[in-house]
């Protein structure tokens, strides 16, 4: 390592990268520290039996050519190298309850989805075509969402004053086809009371552009980051977790990891969570109000999921995922379930490979679940970089909730037991330990519209060299953590400045 960097960047997750790609392309000296065995945060996969399973990235939005994530991976430079699988153009989402056969599917581009739908609700065409026009005026109020110059909702505030439920609920009477429309909202963690309308449109409005997964996982995306990254001078140390920051005259002089290298560097920008970056830096580098009011941020709830690698030639390949609900009528409260009714929703999705063909060769499904459930072993860590064994206790635990979310799958997949060659799982415990977020949190902090800035985090802290960026700053997802690394450096090199620089490069490409 250097003895000085322009930018040292704390975390290897999507945003992180993003953002020390940027930076070294601008010619600064980067450093990423990274502590796991792998880079990329939600973008880790892990190995089971030769098949490959993602961690947290199973479908990307806006990815068809001109669309935000396509042009924001075009300036990264990362296109030619990824492969991906468009997902079903008539149904990329489906939305499933028990006690009804019908599927109702979300399709990809606006026209074929307000079509399907109406096929479906035929008497609700004026109330699906209202909120596929709503969802995309939403999305205009947020510029770099749209490679534009300027300050968001600055001309519509009442987007973070109404909940997606209500403004849901006001397009129809017809509550099916509400449960259907809120259908996919397991991508946030949907609360009924606080989940904001903007947190609804800007999660489904890529997924509905166009919907792809990554062929041999998400990893790819990491390594031909890393890759350019390199290309531009940038360096990047994996098994370096840091466990200090040091502050001198109210600036970052340096970080401290857990083999005792001390980094120094003139920026410091922080991927990790920002309860535990502050807790590093040491509270009293910060004014006791800005503390606590990120200490006191609600974190969104955990998940519980199983990795199901198929028995050759038993299950085949579906090219779309599966949001199931036991009760349409309970679409928004699939985390206030008790342990009778757990899991009361569920995601299902499967992963895809190169030369992919009829037969799938993994299946993984996903549901809620509290970090409570698990804490009795939070004192336990165990990653592939620091592997610990948490108890037969806990193994126990597993293999029970196992037990009962394979009987859920079972109504909907009856013959999938016969299928499985082995299941896999992870709690909320392991992707606090992989993805270090607070209690295993899925998208970083509650969106709340009954106090809609207390959870925006300005990437800007009051130490003038320390900046945050990642999924707590705006919105989760793989384009949401993208924006966050750019709006993290329009920062530091300007915002308008940085957006020139990635319109420049599409104008070149295109020329």
């Amino acid at each position: 390592m250097k003895d000085h960097y322009d930018i040292v960047i704390i975390g290897s997750g999507m945003a992180g990268l993003v953002a020390a790609n940027i930076m070294a392309r601008e010619g600064k000296s980067v450093c990423v520290l990274e502590k796991n065995n792998q880079y990329g945060g939600n973008l880790q996969t892990f190995v089971r039996e030769r098949t490959i399973f993602d961690t947290g990235v199973h479908y990307l939005g806006g990815l068809s050519k001109g669309q935000n994530l396509y042009r924001y991976f075009e300036y990264l430079n990362i296109l030619d190298g990824l492969h991906f699988k468009q997902l079903n153009e008539d149904g990329f989402d489906i939305i499933t309850f028990d006690d009804d056969e019908i599927e109702y599917p979300h399709a990809q581009g606006y026209e074929n989805f307000a079509k399907s739908l109406t096929q479906q609700f035929p008497e609700e065409k004026k109330a699906i075509v209202s909120y596929c026009k709503k969802l995309r005026e939403i999305c205009d109020e947020f510029p770099l969402y749209n490679l534009q110059v300027g300050k968001p909702y600055q001309n519509n505030a009442e987007i973070f004053q109404q909940t997606a439920k209500e403004y849901i609920a006001s397009l129809t009477e017809n509550k099916k086809l509400r449960s259907v429309l809120a259908g996919s909202n397991l991508l946030y963690a949907g609360d009924p009371d606080k989940t904001p309308l903007y947190v609804h449109a800007l999660s489904c409005n890529s997924y509905i552009e166009s919907a792809y997964r990554c062929a041999d996982g998400g990893s790819q995306i990491t390594k031909l980051l890393i890759r350019r990254l390199k290309e531009n001078g940038g360096e990047a140390y994996k098994h370096q977790e840091v466990v200090d920051f040091t502050c001198e005259d109210k600036k970052i002089t340096s970080v401290t990891t857990k083999k005792g290298d001390i980094i120094k560097g003139a920026i410091f920008i922080s991927n990790i969570e920002p309860k535990t970056t502050l807790k590093m830096v040491g509270a009293e580098h910060f004014r006791k109000s800005y503390n606590s009011r990120i200490q006191d941020l609600e974190s969104t709830i955990s998940a519980f999921s199983i990795h199901v690698v198929l028995k050759p030639k038993t299950f085949p390949y579906l090219n779309k995922n599966y949001y199931h609900f036991k009760d349409a009528s309970r679409v928004w409260q699939g985390h206030e379930y008790t342990e009778e009714s757990w899991p009361e929703t569920y995601m299902v999705s499967m992963g895809v490979r190169k030369n992919q063909n009829e037969w799938g060769d993994q299946l993984t499904a996903i549901t809620y679940m509290h970090y409570s459930e698990v804490a009795q072993w939070q004192d336990t860590f165990n990653t592939v970089a620091n592997k610990n064994d948490r108890g037969q206790t806990y193994e126990q635990f597993k293999e029970a909730k196992t037990e009962v979310f394979l009987r859920e799958l079972e109504k909907k997949f009856p013959n999938i037991r016969e299928c499985i060659q082995s299941v896999y799982t992870s709690t909320p415990l392991s992707y606090r330990d992989y993805i270090g977020c607070n209690q295993g949190s899925m998208y970083g902090y509650v969106k709340d519209v009954n106090n809609p800035l207390l959870s925006f985090i300005s990437p800007r802290t009051k130490i003038p060299n320390l900046y945050f960026t990642g999924q707590s700053l705006n919105m989760h997802g793989i384009l949401g953590v993208t924006i966050s690394g750019v709006v993290t450096c329009s920062e530091i090199l300007g915002g308008e400045y940085l957006v020139n620089k990635i319109l420049a490069t599409e104008t070149v490409d295109n020329s």
